[in-house]
């Protein structure tokens, strides 16, 4: 183990603002395509598995490099979460994907990520380690490549990085997707990219609640995820892993793992999700508004700036979607 430290950096591209813009129209434009398919909604994590409601606890006693901003000082908060899809389309859950958890911290005043105050802080995790790509410039071709096809990925890969390279990151991709989910109550949720925590910088994970899902769970996600409710709540442990080195704890590389041996998980919080309506005009209206509520890492207090490349990246086409959408 080795002590968080606060000299992490981020390398800011001279090109970086000019691109980002671009990323963000052609997100847009995508998102328009696919709209008119599916009706209004997000560019990435369109298909919403379900929207509950619950708690978040702050633990006391946290070491000095944890006890920020959030986390500063024991507390209970009210939350939302998201669970979702990660694709652009709203195919059947057994498809492979990745998988989303969104969560939404309210009741909070503080100044916020982009200035002026923010009464929520949201973390948006994934069921995996590491992000799909280096920066943002090879996710985007991704993307683009994705909406003609698999084999336009193929070309993009062996395209951008040359045969044997793009091959194997191909490979490394489709591992992602294909790996084995159990379901959005037993899987490991992580930021995957850091943010600031005070003067420190980390990422933040969501441990399972439930160990196993059920038989046939990947047919209906959302049905696995309320027969898991339906024996009590849902509790989650909430751990941040701290920056210590760029060689163990890149900053601006997505792709590349954090080491936990040098950077070992603290438990920060629980987050709880309590028996709530599943079914009725209630739980409708509850996934509708949960449908429309815009859930963003750059909605972050001032001591949890997203940090790098990707996640600059994120603010720029985030926004943009939001608009597309009509969410507020």
């Amino acid at each position: 183990m080795i002590q968080p430290a606060t000299d992490w950096q981020e390398i800011t591209g001279p090109d970086e603002t000019s691109r980002h813009e671009r990323y963000a129209k052609l997100i847009t434009i995508i998102q328009k395509r696919k709209s008119k398919e599916y009706g209004t909604g997000r560019a990435l994590h369109r298909k919403q598995i379900l929207g509950l409601e619950g708690t978040f606890s702050v633990h006391d006693n946290l070491p000095v490099h944890a006890a920020q901003g959030l986390f500063a000082r024991p507390a209970s908060y009210a939350c939302l979460i998201r669970y979702s899809n990660g694709g652009l389309d709203r195919k059947a859950d057994s498809v492979p994907d990745i998988r989303g958890l969104a969560l939404k911290i309210l009741g909070l005043d503080h100044p916020g990520a982009l200035g002026g105050q923010t009464n929520s802080q949201d973390f948006l995790t994934i069921n995996q380690e590491v992000f799909s790509a280096k920066d943002s410039k090879e996710f985007m071709g991704v993307v683009e490549a994705s909406v003609k096809g698999h084999l336009d990925v193929l070309k993009y890969m062996i395209r951008t990085h040359g045969l044997w390279t793009g091959l194997l990151r191909m490979k490394t991709a489709i591992g992602m997707l294909t790996r084995t989910f159990r379901g959005f109550a037993s899987e490991t949720f992580n930021t995957v990219l850091p943010f600031a925590c005070g003067p420190y910088a980390a990422r933040l994970r969501i441990l399972p609640a439930r160990k196993e899902s059920f038989p046939d769970a990947k047919k209906d996600w959302a049905a696995d995820l309320k027969k898991h409710l339906g024996q009590g709540p849902l509790v989650h442990e909430v751990q941040l892993q701290f920056f210590v080195s760029e060689e163990a704890t890149p900053i601006e590389d997505g792709s590349r793992p954090w080491q936990e041996k040098l950077s070992p998980w603290i438990t920060v919080g629980t987050l709880t999700i309590p028996q709530q309506p599943l079914e009725g005009q209630t739980a409708l209206e509850r996934e509708a508004r949960m449908d429309q509520t815009i859930f963003d890492p750059w909605n972050a207090l001032s001591e949890h700036r997203p940090l790098g490349e990707i996640m600059r990246a994120r603010k720029v086409a985030y926004f943009a979607s939001q608009k597309a959408r009509g969410a507020r």
